[in-house]
């Protein structure tokens, strides 16, 4: 092959794998809007009072600068979801967000935040879901201001996504601390799942009337087989059955939500992520995605690495890629990765309902 040809037929592969790569493409969206707590935070607890906090190495390990307060060694689920949509930058923490970039969308994820205004405290600063929602209210106040009117605003607004996951630390950081909350004692299960579900609504139904149009509601994940509930257990492999039977409580009625806003709300496409399936999927056949332990935190303290969160400069382990958690309560980079990608992909027909943020997007 002559020297001319060969740089023809290099040039050609490098146009093609930008193309079939997206890379330069625009988004799917304008912009996607996050809520929710440790699983998702990505920097709004860096400035607070609080225990909750992730703005130190080991975390961020793995992630390009270095530690931000994700509570990962790399990635959360929604940078996924955000790559996977086409974004070619990381949606910013609401914390530092100014100007024209609310208009790619903002991340109001505040860790130990709960459903519930009291659940968390015993952490310090949180930002609870309805002060999420407040903050966002405030960043809509701006949108109009940039785009010019209201009507402009709505009309953006309804092409973007919002990926709401919020609910675990009413159970972690409520419901089973009977020596700090009372609710355990308030409530069944199936009582507290109803209060949490109606508050919830409530949120929902505020961020519909500030133009939220397209929303992805992620189900809280088995609580029960976390690093931290199998620390408890006898063997340190079992899953916590109460745990995990009174987060499927919590998980039924946010589906039956998605039915229920998507026949009252004009317009509204709600859709429910299990991720609770996705976690048992992975737990039932972890070889299948490359993990090798699922029953313990890459880093952390005591029985399965289970007792805490990693501490400030701890060596954390070297095969990061092959578990399934990276502490005592959230999933390594890679686990992020499987519930990203399902979560936008649907792998089976019970990862999302009634579809998966892919179909979300492109209506």
């Amino acid at each position: 092959m002559a020297h001319g040809e060969f740089i023809v037929l290099v040039l050609i592969v490098c146009l093609w794998s930008t193309t079939t790569t997206g890379v330069g493409a625009e988004p799917q969206v304008p912009c996607f809007f996050s809520f929710g707590d440790s699983l998702v935070d990505n920097g709004n607890n860096n400035r607070l009072s609080s225990l909750a906090k992730a703005n130190y190495r080991p975390y961020g390990i793995d992630f390009p600068g270095g530690p931000t307060g994700r509570f990962s060694n790399g990635k959360t689920s929604v940078d996924v979801i955000g790559e996977l949509l086409g974004f070619g930058s990381y949606i910013p923490p609401y914390a530092t967000t100014r100007g024209q970039d609310i208009l790619r969308g903002v991340n109001y994820a505040s860790a130990a935040a709960g459903i519930r205004e009291e659940t968390g405290q015993q952490l310090g600063g949180r930002i609870s879901f309805r002060g999420q929602v407040q903050n966002y209210q405030r960043t809509v106040s701006q949108l109009i201001n940039l785009l010019g009117d209201e009507n402009t605003a709505a009309n953006y607004l309804s092409k973007c996504i919002y990926s709401i996951g919020i609910g675990s630390n009413d159970y972690l950081n409520n419901y089973f601390m009977p020596l700090i909350y009372s609710s355990s004692r308030q409530f069944t299960p199936q009582q507290y799942a109803d209060v949490l579900i109606q508050a919830y609504a409530q949120q929902l139904r505020v961020l519909y009337n500030y133009g939220a149009r397209k929303m992805a509601l992620f189900g809280v994940g088995p609580i029960g087989c976390s690093p931290n509930a199998l620390a408890q257990s006898r063997d340190g492999r079992t899953c916590v059955a109460r745990i995990n039977s009174a987060n499927q409580l919590f998980n039924n009625g946010l589906k039956s939500l998605v039915d229920q806003l998507n026949s009252q709300l004009p317009d509204a496409k709600f859709i429910y992520v299990n991720v609770y399936g996705i976690f048992q999927d992975i737990l039932s056949n972890p070889a299948s995605y490359g993990f090798r332990v699922t029953n313990a935190g890459c880093c952390g303290v005591g029985r399965n690495n289970g007792q805490i969160t990693c501490l400030p400069l701890q060596a954390p382990c070297r095969n990061r890629m092959e578990f399934l958690f990276w502490d005592a309560f959230h999933p390594s980079e890679a686990g992020n990765n499987v519930i990203g990608r399902r979560a936008y992909n649907a792998q089976s027909a019970s990862d999302a309902y009634p579809f998966d943020i892919n179909r979300l997007a492109q209506m």
